[in-house]
């Protein structure tokens, strides 16, 4: 059974920091594409980082500079490093696995940016 699980949100204030960890089990996280999304109250879900099997990185062109996605394929787990955040990132955070045959989801991670 394929289970990825989200941690690391939480609440912070402006200008703070956040790590989110995606474990991954049943499965080989590194010979996926990782995807972390987001979504925010009354928003649509919305791509924040790729980093595929070959260790490339994308991220949404309003977050670069901020948000870092790295591996650890001994862990087997997928990081969002979060810097600098705003109020506008709060949002429920989901990791996805997907090898273009089958997308897995994690159940998501709350965080929450406010002053």
């Amino acid at each position: 059974q394929v289970q990825l699980v989200e941690s690391g949100g939480g609440f912070m204030q402006p200008g703070g920091s956040l790590r989110l960890s995606c474990a991954a089990s049943g499965i080989i996280f590194s010979m996926y594409t990782a995807n972390w999304y987001r979504q925010a109250p009354g928003k649509q879900r919305e791509l924040v980082a790729t980093i595929t099997t070959g260790g490339r990185k994308n991220y949404a062109d309003s977050l670069k500079g901020r948000f870092t996605i790295s591996r650890d394929s001994a862990k087997n787990t997928v990081y969002l490093q979060m810097n600098s955040l705003k109020p506008e990132d709060t949002a429920v955070y989901y990791c996805n696995a997907t090898n273009n045959r089958r997308t897995y989801w994690g159940q998501g991670t709350q965080v929450t940016v406010s002053s």
